[in-house]
């Protein structure tokens, strides 16, 4: 086929990897990309806010499917433009992505569904902020309720550190005041054809910026998969996937279909494990990153079909995905100074040594090209590239890992040490 991916970060190049590793050859193009993508597949110059230009080029070029990777063309309507004209695309249209641009939407949807998720607050004035606070209690639990960037959320017993995120958000509409939580995280990925769902492997991310989940909220430090630890609870990770389709995303997909927003694409279901049962974080409406990164290097099963199934409605005739045996683990390095303010511009060095590890893939989620031929690829933003390792174990992979990314020089970098140092003991 001919496959054009939208989005620029570590989560396409993931995906386009995927892609490339599949027997079939595929012709893969990329807008806008980055340095790292350059590599696996052809940069066009394509707006991708702009649905028009996006369909136009689809059409002009013969592209067989349209990849939407990040969220913000997504909840722009990219897809309904694209797919309108008949394009086959892997994302969701602006009504069902509100899934992700709204957490009030969410909300609500979870509630008409009944599905399992903590109680909630939408609070538009600092006074319904301190009400929700005195009525479900510390810690507190702040979202923005439009897109953030991964960095709309913070969850501390710190009452004054929460108003003061409410307060940074509240200019641009209402908040959610959370009721807290407690128990193990788990993403869960779904691609839905609008009426039927099929689960891929699940994993855990790592959203503090440093070690032991100390520091602040960021868009992800690092991720594993498969969760082991599942069986202790479960049984089998087949048993929490079948409990989290019945529960979760079968009745939130036959939800959005009723109310005439059919979901096409990834829905991604955050996950908390609290003593009561599974109970839902937030949803997403495309592939986690950190998460993709360590999910699709164990599918055995073609991304390319099942994504292909997912856009053109025919997903109820794909076998459930099969995945490797295999883990895998990701460790993010960062730019100095991520997340408050990432210094960028610095030159990226022993790449090449990186990815000579056994096992080892170099990810990039923000590089661009160097300065003057022959030169060293440059930090272009705060989560830098992704070493991704896969093993026959835990221990295996984070040896791989950390060897990898300690080969890895871009001056006042940071990476965390524990991703998946449970798991691996």
């Amino acid at each position: 086929m001919k496959i054009l991916v939208l989005g620029s970060g570590a989560r396409e190049h993931a995906i386009i990897l995927a892609l490339r590793a599949e027997e079939q050859t595929h012709e893969i193009l990329c807008a806008p990309g980055n340095a790292g993508i350059a590599q696996d597949a052809t940069l066009v110059e394509v707006d991708p806010m702009d649905g028009s230009a996006v369909k136009d080029f689809a059409d002009t070029h013969g592209v067989d499917l349209v990849i939407v990777g990040p969220e913000a063309p997504l909840v722009a309507g990219v897809a309904d433009v694209v797919r309108g004209h008949g394009i086959p695309v892997f994302g969701p249209g602006k009504a069902a992505a509100q899934l992700e641009g709204s957490k009030a939407f969410a909300k609500r949807i979870m509630e008409a569904a009944s599905v399992p998720t903590g109680r909630a607050v939408r609070a538009a004035t600092v006074a319904e902020v301190e009400a929700a606070f005195d009525d479900l209690g510390a810690p507190y639990v702040v979202k923005a309720d439009g897109l953030a960037a991964g960095k709309g959320v913070i969850v501390t017993s710190d009452r004054t550190a929460a108003l003061a995120h409410a307060e940074h958000y509240l200019p641009g509409g209402p908040v959610l005041i959370e009721e807290f939580l407690t128990g193990p995280e788990v993403s869960l990925f779904f691609l839905s054809d609008g009426d039927t769902v099929r689960a891929l492997s699940p994993a855990q991310d790592f959203k503090r910026a440093l070690d032991g989940d100390e520091g602040p909220n960021t868009g992800g430090m690092g991720a594993y998969s498969p969760l082991p630890w599942l069986d202790e609870q479960f049984g089998s990770e087949a048993a929490f996937v079948d409990e989290v389709t019945r529960d979760v995303a079968l009745p939130v997909i036959r939800q959005l279909d009723s109310e005439g927003t059919p979901f096409i694409g990834l829905l991604y279901a955050g996950l908390i494990l609290t003593p009561d049962g599974v109970r839902v974080i937030e949803f997403n409406a495309r592939f986690g990153d950190p998460e993709t990164q360590v999910v699709l290097p164990r599918l055995r099963t073609p991304l390319s079909r099942l994504l292909l199934a997912a856009a053109v409605g025919t997903l109820e005739d794909e076998p459930q995905p099969v995945f490797s045996d295999d883990v895998a683990i990701t460790v993010v390095l960062a730019s100095e100074g991520y997340p408050e303010a990432p210094q960028t511009g610095r030159p990226i060095e022993g790449l090449a040594e990186a990815a000579a590890v056994e096992g080892v893939g170099i990810v990039h989620a923000a590089t661009v090209g160097p300065d003057a031929p022959g030169g060293s690829l440059i930090a272009a933003g705060g989560r830098v590239l992704n070493v991704v390792a896969t093993g026959s174990d835990f221990a295996d992979a984070r040896a791989r890992a950390y060897e990898a990314i300690g080969r890895i020089r871009l001056d006042g970098a940071h990476y965390r040490t524990d991703i998946a140092a449970r798991v691996a003991q």
